[in-house]
């Protein structure tokens, strides 16, 4: 948990993407459909209407900020909101500032232009609610808490990793090979077209679980024990992605073209801060297959495996349902 030395908003901008166009080499502009932009996954495919040739992208923005931001005893002045494209492949950032909507109001909205020249492929989209505390301008007072992902080359707007999630009784499945791992609530399989999370029916109380829909405890139990298979899944294919590089005769590794290389991409920057995903990529293939710095890369592998998975908000959510249930108890 990050601490802050000043006062700020306990919960996030809600974030949402109105229209996408594309700005054609001939000076037209093609409204892309609905279809493009998916708020459940949180991502803009731009690559949807087939054009491979656009110059640049204009999306539309519409941000909520939460209530109390606008309160009267308020710690903050000279509020601004700022949307911030970040492409770590390429080291481009993009920052526009957002107006808002009404004096009074807590939406803010506008658009952010996406030059396709400085982007190879996936940049993050993130809102800041940015203001003066304690004398202090342009302290962060709240912010979006899970990106949007803006895709210069789908043409369907996914986030990342899409994992095939089955459910089998790993002693009486027909695939044998579950048979050997009875005893483990699930298992990965990186070795499908897709990576596959194979969850054992046979623990007790597993299934009953992750089909739970309640917001009480339960609930958050479930999403404590998603945010653990997720970690699992994570640090499994980063490790099935690299140790199945093709190599350039000059002995450079390549990029995958598959998930393995949308995996390699995503996670790369966490396991080897501060270096282009191409650097990074040599670095870890060159601790994989030397003689040293292999084991020591295993603690950023797992940290960049438990960030995709959000472990430290489910746990957090978990940590704070307890409490609040033990409170009732005493009462």
């Amino acid at each position: 948990m990050r601490i802050y030395p000043y006062k700020r908003l306990k919960r996030p901008v809600a974030l949402r993407v109105t229209s996408a166009s594309l700005k054609l080499p001939d000076g037209t502009r093609d409204q892309l459909e609905t279809s493009a932009y998916s708020t459940q996954q949180q991502a803009v495919a731009l690559g949807s209407a087939g054009h491979t040739d656009w110059v640049t992208a204009t999306v539309g923005l519409s941000a909520t900020l939460p209530p109390g931001v606008d309160a009267p005893d308020a710690a903050w002045s000279d509020l601004q909101v700022l949307a911030v494209l970040t492409d770590g492949e390429t080291n481009k950032r993009t920052t526009v500032r957002l107006k808002q909507d009404r004096d009074d109001g807590r939406d803010w909205s506008g658009s952010l232009e996406v030059h396709r020249d400085d982007h190879m492929g996936r940049a993050s989209l993130a809102v800041h609610a940015v203001a003066t505390v304690d004398g202090v301008r342009g302290r962060a007072i709240t912010e979006t808490d899970r990106s949007w992902i803006i895709d210069t080359v789908s043409d369907e707007p996914v986030r990342g990793l899409q994992l095939d999630v089955q459910r089998a009784s790993f002693s009486k499945t027909s695939r044998e090979w579950l048979h050997a791992y009875t005893d483990a609530p699930w298992i990965v399989d990186t070795s499908a077209r897709v990576p596959t999370v194979f969850v054992n029916t046979d623990v007790e109380g597993v299934m009953g679980l992750l089909d739970s829909g309640g917001s009480g405890v339960e609930g958050k139990v479930r999403d404590l024990l998603v945010a653990q298979m997720s970690t699992d899944a994570w640090t499994a294919v980063f490790h099935a992605a690299i140790g199945d590089l093709e190599v350039e005769p000059g002995g450079g590794p390549v990029f995958p073209t598959d998930w393995k290389g949308e995996v390699l991409r995503e996670m790369l920057p966490d396991v080897v801060p501060g270096a282009h995903v191409e650097q990074a990529l040599r670095e870890v293939h060159r601790r994989r297959t030397g003689e040293s710095g292999w084991v020591e890369l295993q603690t950023r592998i797992h940290y960049a495996a438990v960030r995709r998975a959000d472990a430290a908000k489910a746990l957090g959510y978990a940590i704070r349902g307890l409490e609040q249930l033990n409170r009732g108890s005493d009462a």
